[in-house]
């Protein structure tokens, strides 16, 4: 990631900072699309931050030596994290005027533990016209050190055709 002008750069890579800018022009948009990926670093104290956050107080989500004793690798990100990642890179891709209708088939398949990099990706597999808007159904999946911890699972989500400006001028 390249660094602002006002040194946020390593900053923004640490809180899960879009690979790039938001979602291209609404009928560029086209089945086989990528779309930006995230990348979401779990330290120790962001996993206890979203267990607190999410109210998942099992030990498993942040205290090491319990989840070993479980058989993970370490302690590891709870359920509802894992969908606010996926729902995070859904936003930054269809930005504010946009509409997330739907997030499923949220499958785990490996810990997302602390220590690593959650990479949020998707691609675009269905795209059709619905009244004034765009649907796009996205692909999504999370993955550590490229293998496949979350997913895939589906976004559905909507963009206006026309974006109208509330403000008006005499």
């Amino acid at each position: 990631m390249s660094e602002t002008s006002d040194g946020r750069g390593e900053r923004l890579a640490a809180e899960g900072a879009a690979a790039t800018p938001a979602c291209p022009s609404r009928m560029a948009i086209e089945v086989g699309d990528p779309i930006p990926h995230v990348d979401f670093p779990l330290p120790v104290y962001r996993l206890v931050m979203a267990a607190g956050a999410t109210r998942d107080l099992a030990p498993l989500h942040h205290n090491d030596d319990f989840a070993r004793a479980s058989g993970a690798p370490s302690m590891y990100a709870n359920a509802l994290f894992l969908l606010g990642m996926w729902e995070r890179a859904l936003r930054d891709f269809i930005g504010p005027a946009g509409s997330i209708l739907a997030i499923r088939d949220l499958r785990m398949a490996r810990f997302a533990a602390a220590g690593s990099v959650v990479r949020v990706s998707g691609t675009v597999v269905r795209k059709h016209l619905s009244a004034d808007r765009l649907v796009l159904e996205i692909e999504l999946r999370s993955t550590v050190d490229d293998v496949l911890t979350v997913g895939p699972g589906l976004g559905v989500v909507a963009l206006p055709l026309q974006v109208h400006s509330t403000l008006t001028r005499p």
